[in-house]
């Protein structure tokens, strides 16, 4: 008995040492995952304020120099506009057509409804912008929207546009049809059901869809790169490379720095929207 006894004090002293060993490699793990993104994000929260930044992370010699400098290039400020610019435009646009197809693909039955919406999120990914630069700049050519809001607005829409549709219909068809009958009950026509039944319950959808659309259009470079000629048109993601000499050599005074300004609109929206929503999102119906 007292043999037995041993045995199994022994097989449960080797059970919680090899679970504490896993926890243990697992935290491991986990810290030095963790460091290879936080270390990224010191350097751009330090190298701003540094005299004389390097590509490691370093205490800096603290001053706000590098903010004056940054903007003694004129195109600085206005970048930040223009991208706010584009940003909004397109996330009206997109959020606007996305939920009116959205809905109609949710609430209208139509034969190959499902395959038209595969169809279109497929395309809508092996047909990047990049993949179909050429006949959208000459689409754009011929509409007489070169360096105009308007043909980089429409073409970053477009391409937004079936991902969106597909995203939100789930959104959507969360909403039970129950609220939308009651409505018509009391005499309300199909755009005041939309307007005050399905847009309110379907705010946290449209939310991502809006957030999701800011985030893509504000990193964009390469249609704007290539649709606006001026430079006072051109948004942030363009203006940045103005910190690079023509050997490629960057001025990480200037670029940490411009960095820094060009990612604090993205935190904060994600910050505010993170306050008001939680990103907590169960289909149409918030939980």
């Amino acid at each position: 008995m007292a043999v037995r006894t041993a045995t199994a004090a022994r097989s449960e002293s080797a059970i919680v040492l090899r679970a504490f060993l896993g926890r243990l490699a697992f935290y491991l793990f986990v810290v030095v995952v963790s460091g290879f993104f936080a270390l990224p994000l010191a350097w751009l929260v330090l190298a701003p304020f540094d005299r004389n930044p390097t590509l490691s992370v370093q205490v800096p010699s603290w001053t706000l120099s590098n903010f004056r400098d940054v903007f003694h290039d004129p195109n600085t400020g206005s970048s930040l506009e223009n991208s706010l610019i584009l940003a909004l435009a397109t996330m009206a646009i997109v959020v606007a057509l996305a939920g009116f197809a959205a809905y109609a693909l949710s609430r209208v039955s139509i034969p190959g409804r499902d395959l038209l919406l595969y169809m279109l999120l497929l395309f809508s990914s092996i047909v990047t912008g990049s993949a179909a630069m050429v006949p959208l700049f000459l689409l754009v050519f011929d509409l007489g929207l070169i360096n105009s809001y308007i043909g980089v607005t429409l073409v970053l829409a477009g391409g937004l546009l079936p991902a969106a549709i597909f995203i939100l219909k789930d959104f959507i068809d969360g909403i039970p049809a129950s609220y939308e009958e009651s409505a018509r009950v009391f005499g309300a026509n199909s755009f005041q059901i939309l307007r005050d039944v399905v847009a309110p319950v379907a705010r946290p959808g449209l939310a991502v869809i809006a957030v999701w659309a800011i985030v893509n259009v504000w990193g964009n470079f390469l249609i704007p790169f290539i649709l606006l000629r001026s430079p006072d048109k051109q948004p942030a993601a363009v203006v940045v490379y103005n910190f690079y000499t023509e050997g490629g050599q960057a001025n990480l005074r200037l670029l940490s720095t411009f960095s820094l300004l060009y990612s604090i609109p993205v935190v904060v929206m994600y910050l505010f929207v993170n306050r008001r929503y939680g990103f907590r999102f169960h289909g149409g119906i918030k939980r």
